[in-house]
């Protein structure tokens, strides 16, 4: 019997987790719905566009895809986002009708550090103005305190990305710049104490 409720209770949280994963929207702006999901067996986002008749435009797959990850609509598309204990992302999508592809637009990432919240913070860039700003916090261990860097305000070029060139390491190669900006500014912080 507990086998048994330990598998009834898994089947109830995968089919919660990306059972929630599906937007119904006009994405391509032609007035027709298009579908966007997770296909959870494949480790993909999916968007199928009334435009392209329907066919199947996929992400590649996303090897950490967690059970606190989903697709949400926002106001001119949707956010794929993927979030763990500590720390997660954001990635938003919008249909460009030039390309008459799904394209990735702006990327988010939150951080709550470690123990002592050393890193924690925020960032977000607009991948088309390559617009960044980041708002993060070290721990001083002298004086035992979360101390806040000045918001850094910058340019980051990310290449263009649609969905089907889309993965994990779009955002993972974000979250690697952001780290790099943070002990810059970091040090430069430290410096004028």
């Amino acid at each position: 019997m507990k086998k048994f409720a330990a598998i009834f209770t898994l089947t109830i949280l995968t089919n919660y987790s990306f059972g929630q994963n599906k937007l119904i929207k006009d994405i391509d702006f032609d007035g027709k719905k298009d579908t966007v999901f997770i296909d959870s067996a494949k480790s993909t986002i999916v968007c199928k566009l009334s435009t392209l008749n329907y066919k199947s435009i996929s992400s590649k797959p996303i090897e950490i895809l967690n059970e606190m990850s989903g697709i949400i609509e926002s106001k001119n598309g949707f956010i794929f986002f993927n979030d763990w204990m500590r720390a997660g992302y954001k990635n938003q999508f919008r249909y460009n009708s030039k390309t008459k592809k799904i394209q990735l637009i702006g990327m988010s990432f939150y951080s709550f550090g470690n123990v002592v919240n050393e890193g924690s913070g925020e960032s977000s860039i607009n991948v088309l103005t390559d617009d960044y700003i980041g708002n993060w916090n070290y721990y001083d261990e002298r004086k035992e305190k979360l101390i806040k860097i000045p918001t850094i305000k910058t340019k980051m070029k990310i290449k263009s990305t649609s969905l089907e060139d889309f993965s994990e390491e779009t955002y993972f190669g974000y979250n690697e710049k952001c780290t790099e900006l943070y002990y810059k500014y970091k040090k430069i912080k430290m410096a004028k104490k």
